[in-house]
């Protein structure tokens, strides 16, 4: 068995190099330059053809850590263990990611998705359906949607929702879209839209949105952040300007036009930001004005109604 200059098994002429070698390898390189060891699990996964499941990721069944790895299978894994090792995320390298029950297509023209935004869709649910009331069609937009995450989870969780998710990038709804392909039946319930905000929307939702749901941008221009973020997601989708406050602002300021009486905005923010945006959903006119902790114990959703 012969082994490569980049310390990986090369496939040997009889073919008898195992994927289960192959892996024992990549955790040596990962680990080598501090990341975890069950990254080269899921990494091995993804080209040896193995589902990651939740509580196990990061580990294969005998079927495939014995089966033999091809020659391209083995240039593939080395390529993505490649771009691991130069920095680019581990979502990135593999192409997609899970959120809540969505298997996610990710790639750098969106924000990869997180467990505090899956979060802020657990708390955008609770409104929906509290203002849903039985009702057999509630009407959700998911403004500066990315991959479509958040608007997509809750046309997936609740079958009487009827979903618009809007944003401005291009790039970005491209891969809402190959999401959406994806999503099954639910699919015939969201629409997406170019534009920013409430630009995107159809003029006559105005005052009939049941609940309005958003992870924009909310990082001040000057705040560090690291390498892996900063170098690889899309800063629009990051950073609105300045103060990080102004895409939050936007939002807040014309929730009032486009919601239904005692309709919702939920919204992620940063947990410095919640005192200033609970004062700014008060002035525009919004009541029951709350902030919900994310599952580290932060302030991390702001939920406000219109009366």
């Amino acid at each position: 068995m012969r082994v490569a200059d980049d310390g990986l098994h090369e496939p040997s002429s009889d073919g008898t190099v195992t994927w289960r070698e192959v892996l024992a390898e990549a955790e040596v390189r990962l680990t080598s330059r501090g990341l975890p060891v069950v990254e080269a699990g899921w990494i091995v996964q993804q080209v040896a053809g193995g589902d990651r499941v939740s509580g196990s990721k990061g580990r294969l069944g005998s079927d495939h850590l014995d089966g033999l790895v091809t020659v391209r299978g083995m240039a593939r894994l080395d390529t993505m263990v490649g771009r691991r090792l130069a920095g680019e995320p581990l979502q990135y390298v593999l192409g997609s990611w899970s959120f809540r029950t969505l298997d996610l297509m990710v790639d750098q023209r969106v924000l990869i998705p997180r467990p505090e935004t899956e979060a802020v869709v657990g708390h955008a649910l609770a409104e929906f359906d509290r203002v849903g009331g039985g009702r057999d069609e509630v009407l959700v937009a998911d403004l500066g949607t990315g991959s479509g995450a958040i608007g997509l989870s809750i046309a997936a969780e609740r079958v009487t929702a009827r979903v618009w998710c809007t944003d401005v990038s291009r790039d970005a709804l491209a891969v809402a879209r190959a999401n959406l392909t994806g999503l099954g039946r639910p699919a015939r319930r969201v629409t997406i839209c170019e534009g920013s905000w409430f630009d995107g929307l159809p003029a006559d939702l105005a005052g009939a949105l049941d609940l309005l749901v958003s992870n924009p941008p909310y990082v001040a221009a000057g705040e560090p952040l690291p390498a892996e973020v900063a170098g690889w997601e899309p800063r629009s989708a990051l950073v609105p300007g300045t103060d990080g406050t102004e895409a939050l602002e936007a939002l807040i300021d014309g929730s009032v036009a486009w919601l239904r009486p005692g309709g919702a905005l939920v919204l992620e923010l940063a947990p410095c930001q919640a005192s200033a945006m609970v004062d700014r959903a008060l002035s525009v006119g919004l009541a029951t004005v709350d902030v919900r902790r994310d599952l580290a114990g932060r302030d991390r959703a702001l939920v406000a109604r219109r009366p």
